[in-house]
């Protein structure tokens, strides 16, 4: 038998296949740490500011652009000019969105939605709403009276 061996080929096309590995586990370190968040985003009240910790729109805002008069506690079902309808910039997954979205109203919201069932609309001054699921929504919005009458 005759054996003749095949040139082998040049480097390129394993620098593709690295490059399409690295964009690979990119997207999967981000998919993990959006994971992740879902599990673990908050509300922080500070001294200025509320802060809303978790992926990638977490954001500080000033508690004197909240409209703590406008703000309500309800069940998002109970409210459908509320609830989120097309996202322009978030992350929308089964049961968590977060990010910027529109509301049927057509209002512009910051959502960080894990629940429909404990929902809190704070409007601001800065043309959009905030829309965050909380354990204790009613809690949340007293303690947020108390840091802006301070």
């Amino acid at each position: 038998m005759d054996v003749f061996p095949i040139i082998p080929a040049s480097a390129k096309p394993l620098w593709f296949i690295a490059a399409i590995a690295l964009v690979l586990g990119l997207v999967l370190v981000l998919l993990a740490y959006v994971a992740w968040s879902a599990r673990h985003s908050r509300v922080e009240i500070g001294s200025e500011s509320i802060r809303l910790v978790g992926d990638f729109w977490g954001r500080s805002i000033p508690l004197r652009s909240l409209d703590l008069e406008h703000a309500r506690s309800f069940r998002l079902a109970s409210a459908p000019e509320f609830q989120p309808v097309r996202r322009t910039l978030g992350t929308g997954l089964g049961g968590y969105a977060a990010g910027w979205f529109k509301l049927r109203s057509g209002e512009k919201a910051l959502v960080y939605l894990t629940s429909w069932e404990s929902v809190v609309r704070i409007p601001t001054s800065e043309g959009y709403s905030l829309l965050l699921s909380v354990a204790e929504p009613e809690a949340l919005l007293q303690a947020l009276r108390a840091r802006q009458a301070e």
